[in-house]
């Protein structure tokens, strides 16, 4: 029997915010980066900027279906229930 390789598709999504939100996602990355640099390096996803942190922030919203047990999907979905969407 031939295995069959999935393929993974990617996808962009393209997103505009103001520029106090911009520089607000920097220093949040920045202050991100720093923790990652003052604990010796332990973070999940290391050295960060903004376009990895909305990257990493993406993944744990995602793990909501994905992984809803998981701490990650179980935070997201307390953030989405802030909201009001009960999910």
């Amino acid at each position: 029997m031939e295995r069959v390789e999935k393929t993974k598709i990617e996808r962009q999504f393209i997103i505009e915010v103001d520029n106090d939100t911009a520089s607000a996602l920097h220093e949040l990355a920045d202050r991100c980066t720093l923790a990652h640099k003052h604990n010796g390096g332990y973070s999940s996803h290391g050295v960060l900027n903004a376009q990895s942190l909305l990257e990493m922030l993406t993944d744990d919203a995602a793990m909501v279906i994905t992984r809803p047990g998981s701490w990650e999907g179980s935070n997201m979905a307390l953030v989405l229930s802030s909201h009001g969407y009960e999910v």
